[in-house]
């Protein structure tokens, strides 16, 4: 499974180009954005692709120097639980 990475989003479609997975983010200050939506076709639920996404963000962040709050609650609780790899870009 490849993502696509793109300002504000982050995602994967089949064939059909048909939006499977996603999480989104705005940015609310200078160097912040807010992840706000977090979404997995119910195809696919149960394989991890949530935290894959989660995972591809916060390189993507990581590698612009950015940090992320997290109005989204599934993206409030993986970065609740994967806090010790992530601190560095948890606003």
């Amino acid at each position: 499974m490849e993502f696509q990475i793109v300002e504000g989003r982050i995602y994967y479609e089949d064939e059909r180009n048909e939006v499977l997975a996603e999480v989104t983010y705005v940015p609310v200050s200078e160097g912040v954005v807010d992840i706000d939506h977090t979404y997995v076709s119910p195809a696919l639920r149960g394989q991890g692709i949530a935290g894959k996404l989660m995972e591809a963000l916060a390189a993507d962040l990581r590698a612009r120097g950015l940090k992320a709050t997290a109005p989204c609650s599934y993206a409030e609780i993986w970065l609740s639980r994967n806090r010790a790899a992530n601190e560095d870009i948890i606003a």
